[in-house]
């Protein structure tokens, strides 16, 4: 069963990053992710209530809510990497080379949770690595007005997003173990949610609000479902599943 929520995880997941796209072209790209974090906030608690797993919450151990807490701050780094990316570059660029945290996920899976690389996964993750390469490196055309820079600057943060997603997966996977998976992706979602916030005052951003359009908001918004029906499926999928097949 855990192979159908992972497959679910990935449908809603690219649709959350043509949503998205769509939604932050006139938007702060740190205000648009705690906006969308709004709404998965919403959508995770409402499910943890339907299946009653708020019942569960005295039982939570502190290793859970530890990890879980690092997990949700892995993920609130890794967004607002991947909407700058996102904000600075192509989808078809950035999408591809934060979907390579699937490798170092692997790598991260056999050192500190023990599961097995074998011939297959190894391969997997040579071609995985050598089709990024191939989707993302384009020969290189004379940069004006001070693009070049700011395509290579899209780059720095495609990676930052791809490195703190891989550590998502990992402190989740143990996070995730001892509690019901809805209430564990709700519990992250706070962290994510407080986390994004945070940075929207620090930057000064809280301003712009006031500027978004309505097609934003509406993408946005259908950002945030998306991405919240990702969640709840990846997670629900990592909690039997190994995290080195999962996040593939």
């Amino acid at each position: 069963m855990w192979i159908l929520f992972a497959f679910g995880s990935a449908v809603f997941a690219g649709l959350t990053a043509i949503l998205a796209k769509i939604g932050i072209k006139n938007v702060d790209s740190n205000v648009a992710t705690a906006l969308r974090t709004v709404v998965v906030l919403l959508f995770s608690w409402l499910m943890v209530f339907i299946v009653g797993s708020h019942r569960t919450l005295v039982d939570v151990s502190g290793k859970t809510l530890l990890f879980l807490i690092l997990s949700g701050l892995a993920t609130g780094a890794s967004w607002l990497c991947y909407f700058k990316a996102l904000q600075l570059g192509d989808v078809n660029k950035v999408t591809p080379i934060d979907k390579a945290s699937t490798v170092l996920t692997m790598v991260f899976a056999f050192i500190f949770l023990g599961e097995k690389i074998t011939l297959i996964k190894a391969g997997a993750m040579i071609l995985i690595g050598m089709g990024t390469y191939l989707m993302v490196y384009q020969k290189k055309q004379p940069s004006t007005n001070g693009v070049g820079a700011k395509g290579s600057l899209w780059l720095a943060y495609a990676w930052g997003a791809a490195i703190f997603a891989s550590l998502t997966a990992i402190l989740g996977k143990v996070g995730i173990e001892g509690i019901e998976s809805n209430l564990g992706t709700a519990i992250r979602t706070i962290v994510v949610l407080l986390m994004a916030w945070i940075i929207v005052f620090a930057t000064k951003k809280q301003g712009t609000l006031k500027q978004i359009d309505q097609k934003s908001w509406r993408f946005l918004i259908l950002s945030g479902f998306a991405t919240g029906g990702s969640w709840l499926c990846y997670y629900r999928a990592l909690q039997s599943g190994p995290a080195s097949v999962v996040v593939p």
